[in-house]
């Protein structure tokens, strides 16, 4: 498997309650283990469980151990489940008073597998960082492919025309994203621009940004608008996609509000041709900040 690279996490391993980095033929592999005690599976075997009421306390006890080990120290608790196994009744009854036993606690993250190898990505890389021409493709394009709002596609066309150590600059993996993204057809640049926030807009009110743009419009303030201040952007976000038929992008990292309103205002009188190109650009500037921050 981490010869073929295509995974970004293994789960064939039982050695640790927290993710882990593998060194693999084709560079770090993250490994999220798995679990043969918290598991429905024992309902199948000798010496398993015998009863629902088994199973919901053994999961309870181990759920509680971690917990209280929490305080000091994150702790993962990986529990598996089978559909043809924990679905039956009296079993699906256990599982929901683990579910609610869970719930009663805070600062609890209930996640998927997948979910949680993400954020292990994100925010514990293996020792070194992240080199991307010693990175398999499925951590490439979950590291490198953020750097692009929503746009996972970069990335890999990037990894499939071919990174070697000249790509460890930033500078020259950048180059290599923006080439591939500027040779895609207009629709599909149509659809990446689509596929950025408003400033203080919605998506930023219900918190379903991305981690980037939380972050960069954060930094500009953005999240801290007074109620007038927030009236002006929905009028000027209105204002430039009625006229543009795409959200105002600008890299706004670090600006102030009055800088980026008075950027509304001169990017409203330009043209639609000149506009979708200067959105292209900032695009372009966006991911470069993003990629510096990840390789520094």
């Amino acid at each position: 498997m981490m010869e073929e690279g295509g995974f970004l996490y293994t789960a064939d391993s039982y050695a640790d309650e927290l993710p882990y980095w593998l060194s693999g033929p084709k560079g770090p592999q993250l490994a999220v283990p798995y679990t043969l005690d918290a598991n429905d599976m024992r309902f199948a075997t000798p010496q398993g469980f015998n009863s629902g009421d088994q199973f919901f306390a053994y999961l309870r006890d181990s759920f509680d151990l971690l917990y209280a080990e929490g305080e000091t120290a994150p702790k993962m608790m990986s529990i598996g489940l089978h559909c043809r196994l924990v679905g039956r009744p009296g079993r699906a009854a256990a599982l929901a008073r683990f579910l609610d036993h869970v719930q009663g606690h805070d600062d609890v993250w209930v996640a998927t597998r997948l979910d949680i190898a993400r954020h292990w990505v994100r925010h514990h890389p293996p020792a070194g960082g992240y080199r991307p021409s010693a990175a398999p493709k499925a951590l490439f394009v979950e590291v490198f492919g953020r750097i692009w709002e929503n746009a996972p596609w970069i990335a890999e066309a990037t990894f499939d025309a071919g990174i070697t150590p000249a790509h460890d600059d930033a500078a020259t993996l950048h180059a290599a994203m923006a080439q591939v993204m500027r040779a895609a057809p207009r629709d599909r640049l149509k659809a990446l621009l689509l596929g950025h926030p408003d400033l203080a807009g919605k998506l930023a009110a219900a918190g379903e940004m991305t981690e980037e743009s939380i972050g960069e419009q954060a930094s500009a303030g953005l999240d801290r608008l007074a109620p007038s201040e927030r009236a002006r952007f929905t009028e000027a976000n209105d204002a430039y996609k009625a006229r543009f038929g795409i959200p105002f992008i600008m890299a706004v990292a670090g600006a102030s509000k009055d800088a980026i309103l008075a950027a509304f205002e001169t990017r409203l009188q330009s043209t639609p041709e000149v506009e979708f190109e200067t959105a292209l650009g900032q695009v372009e500037r966006i991911s470069l900040l993003r990629l510096k921050e990840i390789m520094r």
